[in-house]
């Protein structure tokens, strides 16, 4: 029950990625023009995007998610699409992945996956889509399926949070307004989901129904503690996020109003 998931895919590809990293802020810097040395604060938002994922991914969270409990499936779907990507793209320095706007049509590509209405779009669809009963339960029953759930769920967030916290000077992030407005109705689509989770009469799930108690959950109070889980925490990540940015946004208008005064 409490087993961990060292499937080499996951274990490789964390660490590679937590050692690429570090090589191209570290020996390799020097191969990317107009790098500069990498502030503490943001290796330490990388790496706790990284362990972000370990934690959802690999330790026991993912098979107490996958074999008993909704509750903690959606704390993995929380981490995997409101805290990991996030964070990771607060680590990237700007220069880090500005090669990859040198491909062919890397830049109107980026334009069109970082507008705000295709990324609100794109991430909703794949979220509530995934939990729909079919694909829930078929994504539980088959490795292959859950696999690609996971896949979509970690692209389309990192697209989400891109028009928030862009890591490339060519792609800005959306203005303060804009951001703003975008997080407000970003909270609402978890909101609604979570909500319906939560007071429906029937269990939705049926792998869940049928899974092994623990924890003296039944499946209705688990059906209704998870979505509780999706809704407030769900919500709540793109609120906190909208708050910073109001009040930076404010700061940064009363601190030119008060200059505008002594000038």
């Amino acid at each position: 029950m409490y087993t961990w998931n060292f499937a080499p895919s996951l274990v490789f590809g964390l660490t590679f990625q937590a050692i690429a990293y570090l090589a191209c802020i570290g020996p390799l810097r020097h191969l990317f023009p107009g790098s500069e040395p990498v502030p503490k604060k943001l290796v330490l938002a990388f790496m706790m995007g990284l362990l972000t994922f370990f934690i959802a991914l690999v330790s026991p969270i993912d098979r107490l998610g996958d074999s008993y409990l909704l509750t903690i499936h959606m704390v993995q779907h929380i981490l995997i699409t409101l805290v990991g990507p996030p964070l990771l793209l607060m680590g990237l320095p700007r220069w880090m992945l500005r090669p990859l706007l040198y491909l062919p049509f890397a830049l109107p590509i980026g334009r069109f996956i970082t507008n705000n209405i295709f990324a609100f779009i794109v991430f909703n669809v794949v979220l509530i889509g995934w939990h729909f009963p079919v694909l829930y339960d078929a994504a539980l029953q088959n490795i292959h399926i859950h696999i690609l759930e996971h896949i979509m769920f970690i692209v389309t967030a990192m697209i989400t949070w891109l028009p928030i916290i862009s890591p490339f000077d060519e792609l800005p992030p959306s203005p303060p307004a804009i951001q703003c407005m975008y997080l407000f109705l970003q909270s609402l689509p978890p909101t609604l989901l979570g909500a319906v989770i939560t007071f429906s009469n029937t269990i939705i799930y049926p792998t869940y129904a049928e899974a092994p108690r623990i924890w003296g959950l039944s499946p209705m109070l688990d059906q209704q503690l998870g979505g509780l889980v999706m809704w407030v925490p769900g919500g709540l990540i793109f609120l906190f996020a909208l708050s910073i940015i109001f009040f930076r946004w404010f700061g940064r208008d009363e601190y030119e109003m008060a200059g505008d005064g002594f000038a």
